[in-house]
């Protein structure tokens, strides 16, 4: 190590030169392959010729090495904190524990952040010591802070980029939108040390996203699709990558990320330190984490089976689909009398999405914009001029708007790791927000996996759900254990 984190700040402002990614390589990528990666070849790494690299940072403070067994373990049971693997750290009480930088420090201190979230007071001590590691936490609870700040101290203690180098740190995300959230955090604490980053994703123009990478970044966040493209024509590469981060990961291998993934990784020397984090942990996720991760400690925050927010209250609402209209206006009526109203409602198919917001738009005078309308009409949502977003799940995954007080499930999800992630667009932090689902008997064969989330969050569950369970079918809606009162 080099001493305390902030040494290397006065020096960063150097100038690195503008590193031409590719031109000694031939430049334009040749013929295009049918998938993804097909033109990049698997590495052979020899570590013993690896230039070595510190990847643990940790030192205990005096405080948290005060502590007790008995204190660390009633400390994790109240944050509902529980821990698999061997050699996990104790978990730090406050921020200062954690002995980031000043200039970290200050730039919470100006957000108003009092203490470590459950995942943060975690997940900090094992980032920090070079462990890789897996966070499973709800949406909302703090898991980008909690791998970006071990980031920037990782990206201190290394050699500064040289001209052709790729960035030192990669954060794979599953959408466009949370790669923007999770760049905008990395601006936020990284630029009192002048650590750059940039945001890779698909549907926009290559040309702004390649010069930043020509000027060299430590950090790069990135859609898997965009980032294989450039890696397949030479525009960046994954030399230099000592730290992973795989956001959501159980989002990406919804979406069918998972082959794009694999060839990514490939890229990266395997002596790295890789953080896994996610809100569910189905097989396929604990799969990739096998594959993936050397002697990992995973961390769970609430409860170890699929479970959603305590936060929000949960509404089920059994009917028919052609009673599903009528339902939403008087729902939104009700809604829309309420002081705080911004909703997302959710629907499954993006043809769905465009004919209800139509319809909507006819029945009442909302200002109502789909989660497809990128930009302008996700800023609008955000900001409060338009209260209503409908989206579908590819869409509006990743969507961190603090203030949305209910989600309507118009069409329930595919599965109940989705339902989940849906809701989760409410409550964010700790605040509370209420979610409505129509329920039809064409999704009977999640009844019973819904009623095991709903009862673990400890949630009134409609009668009529329950004989779904019971019988397999189900009948309309309307009259006793409907429900759309607010």
């Amino acid at each position: 190590m080099r001493g305390s984190y902030g040494d290397r700040d006065r020096d960063r402002g150097r100038d690195r030169g503008s590193p031409r990614f590719g031109s000694s390589r031939g430049g334009a990528p040749g013929k295009k392959f049918g998938n993804p990666g097909d033109r990049l070849r698997r590495k052979k790494w020899d570590l013993d010729q690896l230039p070595k690299f510190e990847k643990n940072f940790y030192s205990e403070h005096a405080e948290v090495e005060r502590m007790s067994q008995f204190d660390v373990e009633e400390f994790r049971r109240k944050k509902e904190i529980t821990v698999r693997g061997s050699g996990c750290p104790k978990p730090l009480t406050s921020f200062h524990q954690a002995q980031f930088p000043q200039y970290v420090i200050d730039v919470l201190m100006q957000q108003n952040f009092k203490e470590p979230t459950a995942i943060q007071a975690q997940g900090f001590p094992l980032a920090l010591s070079g462990r890789d590691m897996v966070g499973i936490a709800q949406t909302g609870s703090g898991k980008t802070l909690a791998y970006l700040l071990p980031a920037i101290v990782h990206i201190n203690h290394q050699p500064y980029l040289d001209r052709g180098d790729g960035p030192i740190c990669l954060v794979l995300a599953p959408t466009r939108e949370l790669a923007q959230q999770v760049q905008q955090v990395a601006c936020d604490y990284g630029k009192s040390s002048r650590i750059k980053s940039t945001c890779v994703y698909g549907g926009a123009p290559k040309g702004p996203q390649i010069r930043d990478l020509e000027r060299g970044v430590e950090i790069c966040i990135a859609t898997p699709g965009r980032l294989i493209d450039f890696l397949e024509s030479g525009k960046t590469n994954l030399r230099r990558c000592t730290y992973l981060v795989l956001d959501e990961a159980d989002r990406m291998l919804d979406m069918g990320f998972e082959p794009q993934i694999r060839k990514i990784v490939d890229q990266i020397r395997p002596d790295r330190q890789t953080l896994m984090w996610s809100a569910t942990w189905p097989k396929e996720v604990r799969q990739l984490a096998e594959d993936f991760l050397k002697e990992y400690v995973q961390i769970n925050i609430g409860a170890l089976e699929l479970s959603a927010n305590h936060n929000i209250l949960q509404i089920v609402d059994v009917c028919t689909e052609s009673e599903k209209d009528q339902k939403l206006i008087q729902l939104m009526e009700e809604i829309m009398a309420e002081k705080e109203n911004k909703t997302i409602i959710f629907v499954e198919t993006k043809k769905r999405c465009d004919d209800l917001t139509r319809r909507m738009r006819l029945l009442s005078d909302l200002i109502i914009i789909r989660a497809s309308q990128r930009g302008t009409g996700c800023c609008r949502f955000r900001s409060g001029k338009a209260p209503v977003l409908i989206a579908t799940d590819v869409a509006s995954r990743g969507l961190d708007v603090e203030d949305v007080k209910f989600v309507i499930n118009y069409d329930y999800p595919n599965s109940s790791e989705d339902y989940i992630h849906r809701i989760g667009r409410t409550a964010r932090s700790t605040n509370k927000g209420t979610a409505y689902t129509f329920f039809t008997p064409g999704n009977v064969r999640q009844a019973r996996e819904l009623v095991r989330v709903l009862e673990e969050a400890r949630q009134a569950i409609n009668p009529k759900l329950l004989q779904l369970v019971e019988t397999g079918r189900g009948g309309g809606g309307g009259g006793e254990g409907t429900s759309t009162q607010i």
